[in-house]
């Protein structure tokens, strides 16, 4: 038996596709929650010295970071400068270690190069994508504080 698609079947289905994705946001989250990252200390402001990269991991041990104070303003930025900014430490081209050198990350395999000023955009070299830049909230008391990842680390299916 085959099955028809009848105009008035037609129709209950584009208003249902339009209901929902019109929904926006909570429609999205209806189909694919959103992933839940752990909250990690990553530093303070206070001990944090420009263009000196700290490396950290997250969201879990098998993922390192690279938290740097740029000395200048950058998107995504947080501190009094909004110059601090943190990113996974590696490569979205094969996933070597990038290091942060003369105010960009290069990777050392393929000499990719990103803009940790500019979201970690990639401007040279054979990568294709941003690094992930991590969300980064400064408490109080100074503490620098990792709060997820923006993006897919290279390697994985899913951050968490």
């Amino acid at each position: 038996m085959t099955a028809i698609l009848t105009r008035r079947r037609f129709v209950q289905l584009s208003v249902a596709s339009v209901a929902l994705f019109s929904a926006g946001g909570r429609a999205a989250t209806w189909f694919a929650p959103s992933l839940t990252y752990p909250s990690i200390k990553v530093g303070n402001v206070a001990k944090i010295e420009v263009g000196k990269p700290a490396y950290f991991n997250y969201p879990d041990n098998r993922s390192q970071a690279v938290l740097v104070k740029l000395g200048r303003e950058a998107l995504g930025g947080v501190g009094k400068d909004r110059d601090l900014v943190a990113f996974s430490a590696s490569c979205t081209h094969m996933g070597c270690g990038v290091q942060y050198k003369d105010g960009r990350f290069v990777c050392p395999c393929h000499q990719s190069m990103f803009d940790p000023a500019k979201n970690g955009q990639v401007y040279q070299g054979l990568a294709s994508e941003w690094l992930p830049q991590i969300p980064l909230r400064v408490e109080p008391n100074g503490d620098v504080v990792a709060t997820a990842v923006e993006g897919l680390i290279w390697g994985r299916v899913k951050n968490v």
